[in-house]
């Protein structure tokens, strides 16, 4: 059980953090970048491929999703929200 959704629900606030599979993009780490300072590189098609990759090459991947802030209205109150944004 969600916890934190559950208390947001019951505060009237909705949560716009719902990501799919459609939202992630996944990259390979571009040459010479490092975990303290990452770079993306080749980006590949899924999260399959990604993950056969990096097990060849002993390599991470990266995952990236892009968002934008919106606004959302309850009742009188009005908040900014973050939305996921389709891969394009």
């Amino acid at each position: 059980m969600d916890t934190q959704s559950d208390s947001s629900r019951s505060n009237g606030r909705r949560r716009h953090w719902e990501m799919t599979s459609e939202n992630v993009r996944y990259f390979m780490p571009k040459p010479g970048s490092s975990i303290d300072k990452p770079e993306l590189g080749q980006e590949v098609a899924s999260e399959g491929e990604a993950l056969v990759q990096a097990f060849k090459s002993g390599q991470r991947f990266y995952t990236l999703v892009a968002w934008t802030a919106a606004p959302e209205i309850n009742g009188d109150r009005p908040t900014i929200v973050k939305q996921a944004l389709p891969r394009s």
